[in-house]
């Protein structure tokens, strides 16, 4: 599976929230994400352009790798997600089960998160609207899609970035951001 995505600036969500709205977009209630990222024994990630995460989403924690992005125009990769049980304990067993095969703890980047999702040309979307703290606002644009459907999802997503108005286009990930900003 592809995530088809595409990452904005937007310090004035208003408009953005009122166009999502004249949508139809169903929104979900704020949340906070804490995305821990860890870094390979046998290669840096930085330098792959992979990633690996646990995300804490309230008492729900998500395993995920990232592969390199595979596309100039937005921020496509494969992603293979893994649910895992609920709670901090389960959290913390993820974290001694990837520090046993050698990964190291890079960051802990944090957001405030709220989503909408709707259909466009039978692409489901989602618009997360995310407030990363002293890094900035941002708007991410994401369709999961098939990688024989990568071509007509990424121009629904532009299409739809362009009707929403973004043009400050992101490529950095916000862990990419919250090391540039700290200097690391």
């Amino acid at each position: 599976m592809l995530e088809v995505e595409m990452k904005f600036r937007a310090a004035d969500w208003a408009p953005i929230i009122a166009q999502l709205t004249a949508w139809g977009a169903i929104s979900r209630p704020t949340r906070k994400d804490a995305d821990h990222y860890f870094n390979a024994g046998d290669r840096d990630f930085a330098k792959t352009d992979e990633a690996v995460r646990l995300r804490r989403i309230g008492t729900s924690n998500f395993l995920t790798y990232k592969g390199p992005k595979i596309d100039t125009l937005t921020k496509t990769r494969k992603e293979v997600e893994l649910p895992l049980a609920n709670g901090p304990e389960n959290a913390a067993t993820a974290v001694r089960f990837l520090s046993a095969l050698g990964f190291k703890p890079v960051a802990v980047v944090s957001k405030l998160r709220d989503v909408y999702t709707f259909t466009r040309d039978d692409f489901h979307i989602e618009a997360c609207l995310d407030d990363v703290g002293a890094v900035g606002k941002f708007v991410e644009l994401e369709i999961q899609a098939e990688e024989d459907q990568f071509e007509p999802a990424r121009a629904v997503l532009m299409r739809t970035a362009v009707e929403l108005g973004l043009t400050q286009q992101e490529r950095l990930s916000y862990l990419g951001l919250l090391l540039a900003q700290s200097g690391t």
